[in-house]
């Protein structure tokens, strides 16, 4: 990995490394000492970044977001005149890039969740990264029909992100499902939300 020096790209670099470190080393594998080995930078440039491990963690948090975002690829969301179908496409895709091109990505998300739980601080850092996601579909489901937005985007995020822990880090870490796959379960999920 090359040495960045300056600005955005060495907090970046940082980030990234960070987030490599959560999904192959878990937590406790997450130290200043090993970003910096990893990112091939000098001792003491992740503290230079990030002074303590909560600004660690919300860096990652904050790169994390941003990474997913392209992931989840927000832009190529349907309008809610297209339909549930359309949505069912959108999210399935966004979905299987998650459980395939982005496996330790999603990983790294899981860890970081868990370490949420411990610490509220990063739990408010960590919900408000992901709020810009949720709002979109709670906005595309309601475009749509939906009688119970706010529920019914909960259970959109919980049925996703119920595949994805399965399958990264559940009992199902073997058996990916296929893009159409996840495709008929969200069909039937939207169908059964807003009535076909």
């Amino acid at each position: 990995m090359p040495v960045r020096t300056e600005g955005p790209a060495r907090s970046d670099l940082v980030a990234d490394t960070a987030l490599a470190l959560l999904a192959e080393r878990g937590m406790r594998g997450l130290t200043h000492r090993a970003v910096d080995e990893l990112a091939g930078l000098p001792q003491g440039s992740t503290s230079n970044v990030a002074r303590t491990r909560q600004a660690l963690l919300e860096l990652a948090v904050q790169r994390l977001a941003e990474r997913e975002a392209r992931v989840l690829a927000l832009h190529e969301m349907p309008d809610p005149e297209a339909g549930a179908g359309s949505l069912a496409d959108a999210l399935a895709l966004a979905t299987h890039r998650a459980l395939t091109q982005q496996r330790a990505l999603t990983l790294a998300r899981y860890e970081l969740a868990l370490e949420a739980t411990r610490r509220p601080e990063l739990r408010a850092f960590f919900d408000a990264t992901g709020a810009r996601f949720r709002d979109q579909l709670t906005t595309l489901v309601t475009g749509m029909g939906s009688t119970d937005p706010a529920r019914h985007t909960l259970s959109l995020i919980a049925w996703a992100d119920g595949l994805m822990f399965s399958c990264v880090a559940g009992s199902f870490g073997a058996d990916v499902p296929s893009l159409e796959e996840v495709r008929a379960g969200l069909r039937e999920l939207l169908e059964g939300m807003l009535g076909g």
